[in-house]
């Protein structure tokens, strides 16, 4: 039977949100069966909404990490109110499809980012098309990622790529450490586009392919796609919401 669920990571502070939590929900008789709330930082959110692909529940985050992108702030006085009137988007994941070195073929969808990175010292050899349209013929580096608009603020910011509105459909294509061309910035490209990343010296310079946190090694060719079929549906408080992060994001200036 479907009911209220709420989930914490196991660090101390999590667990003390959620014994707050627990005593507001049962004083106010707050219920709603198909919310999860999920308390902890962004890796721990992304590890539940992919356990929870094939569910139809609203996923409310309180972040109890360090940044918590894709989480609210815990307020125990406000909690029931923001948990009322909480504002939902709805977001698709990438879905990412390897054949490895023995030709084998495995998948996994990433709601942040797919990237390909070098697995050894030997920087990777790669080149990237865009359905059958040549985006770059070979680019030495330490790899590439792909990102989707509510992940263009994670590691793909942390490599200069460039941060995407929420409802641009778009995609980022970004490199990380370009050696040649040493200028490439990386692509833009829409959010229908398949994109086909392929290893072109395998035996010497093997890469990894890794959907958010889940790793494939010695990868010959990666597919990445978004995946229509899923869809996340995340509440965020009315002042907090996900496309106003990324706005923020946008136009924030590095101090330090």
């Amino acid at each position: 039977m479907n009911k209220l669920q709420i989930i914490s990571d196991k660090n101390n502070k999590s667990l003390n949100i959620k014994n707050i939590l627990l005593k507001k929900i049962s004083s106010n008789n707050f219920q709603n069966k198909n919310l999860t709330i999920v308390i902890g930082g962004d890796g721990f959110m992304l590890q539940t909404l992919k356990r929870n692909k094939n569910s139809n529940k609203f996923f409310y985050g309180i972040n109890s990490g360090n940044y918590g992108f894709l989480m609210n702030k815990f307020s125990s006085k406000d909690i029931i109110k923001n948990l009322s009137k909480a504002n939902m988007v709805s977001i698709s994941p990438l879905e990412m499809i390897v054949r490895n070195k023995n030709n084998q073929i495995k998948k996994s969808i990433a709601i942040n980012e797919v990237s390909v990175l070098r697995q050894s010292r030997q920087a990777a050899s790669l080149s990237i098309k865009q359905g059958s349209r040549q985006i770059i013929k070979k680019l030495i580096s330490d790899g590439v990622l792909v990102s989707t608009p509510a992940g263009s603020t994670a590691y793909n910011l942390s490599v200069h790529g460039p941060i995407l509105s929420l409802h641009s459909k778009k995609l980022s294509i970004s490199p990380i450490s370009a050696f040649r061309p040493r200028r490439w910035k990386g692509k833009v490209v829409n959010d229908k586009s398949k994109i086909v990343i392929t290893n072109l010296n395998p035996s010497k310079r093997p890469i990894s392919a890794v959907a958010d946190n889940l790793e494939v090694r010695n990868a010959k060719s990666i597919t990445v796609k978004i995946n229509n079929k899923i869809k996340f549906n995340l509440l965020y408080d009315k002042n907090r919401s996900l496309q106003k992060k990324i706005k923020i994001e946008q136009i924030r200036k590095e101090t330090s």
